[in-house]
């Protein structure tokens, strides 16, 4: 028993002191910069590399069945949008040298999109297509993934999922197992009280992060809340918010439209430099598969 409990100790020790409180952003106008929970088990650089693997993997498997950028006018939107909100991402991070941007379109009729670690961005044709999305549409989405990467939300995931990990597993060896069945009950209600509430939470700093990415490229905002009024009208009722790792649609939009009057003046600001000047073309999307 005196081993068991050296183990526990050591396991709470080594929990407690592999986690490190940061803010992988600075704030911008709408304040993301919450003070996070990163574990020094889990690295921003292995997950990139593990997001980049995966990415290439899939990009050579939808190409091969002749499901990437098969639309070329479709991907080149998409792609252009992407130019004009990467250099915005400077607002949140100035240390984004190391990431290859990535921007490709994948033909599935899902309402989908996402953004990996390190800057892999994939477009469903099925969100553009069945939303009807405009630019500034595409934009509110693209900014909200491109979100969860700025502000390392998988890593975030990934290091709480490593810490409770490693608590309940000193809990079971000091128990012999003896408890076990009660340390599942635990874990279910560390899911619902700490888990999903910290998934939301991250759902609504992209949302936040992404409208302040878009206006500042200039995307009118408001294009955030004409999204989830179509995605609602898309779906029925859902998963109860208290179980859901996203918002409901109607807080998600109570809060955009909050969020909204902050960004709005960078909107104006983008739209009358826009007027003086041509938009700078980038290169920052460029990527080794060509568009069909």
């Amino acid at each position: 028993m005196q081993l068991k409990k050296i183990v526990l100790v050591l396991l709470c020790g080594t929990a407690l002191s592999a986690c490190q409180s940061v803010s992988t952003t600075r704030g911008g106008a709408v304040g993301a910069d919450r003070s996070q929970n990163m574990s020094m088990l889990v690295s921003s650089a292995e997950l990139e590399a593990q997001a980049n693997q995966s990415y290439q993997q899939l990009v050579r498997d939808a190409q091969a069945r002749g499901l990437l950028n098969r639309d070329a006018a479709q991907t080149s939107r998409v792609r252009a949008i992407a130019n004009r909100l990467i250099p915005q991402t400077k607002v949140f991070r100035d240390d984004l040298a190391g990431w290859k941007w990535e921007v490709n379109v994948l033909t599935k009729n899902e309402l989908n999109a996402w953004c990996m670690p390190g800057g892999k961005i994939m477009f469903y044709s099925g969100i553009i297509e069945q939303l009807q999305l405009t630019d500034d549409e595409i934009a509110a989405i693209m900014g909200h993934e491109m979100a969860h990467a700025l502000r390392e939300h998988a890593r975030e995931r990934a290091s709480d999922a490593a810490t409770q990990n490693l608590l309940f597993s000193g809990v079971s060896i000091l128990t012999g197992g003896k408890y076990d069945n009660t340390i599942g009950l635990a874990q279910e209600g560390t899911k619902y009280l700490w888990t999903l509430p910290n998934s939301r939470e991250h759902e609504a700093e992209a949302d936040r992060m992404g409208v302040e990415l878009a206006a500042r490229a200039g995307y009118n905002p408001q294009a955030a809340v004409n999204v989830w009024r179509k995605m609602q009208a898309k779906g029925g009722g859902g998963t109860p918010e208290f179980m859901s790792t996203h918002p409901s649609a109607d807080t998600r939009i109570a809060d955009l439209t909050a969020q909204i009057a902050k960004v709005q003046p960078l909107y104006q600001a983008a739209l009358a430099e826009q007027k003086t000047k041509p938009v700078q073309k980038t290169t920052s999307t460029k990527n080794k598969t060509k568009a069909k």
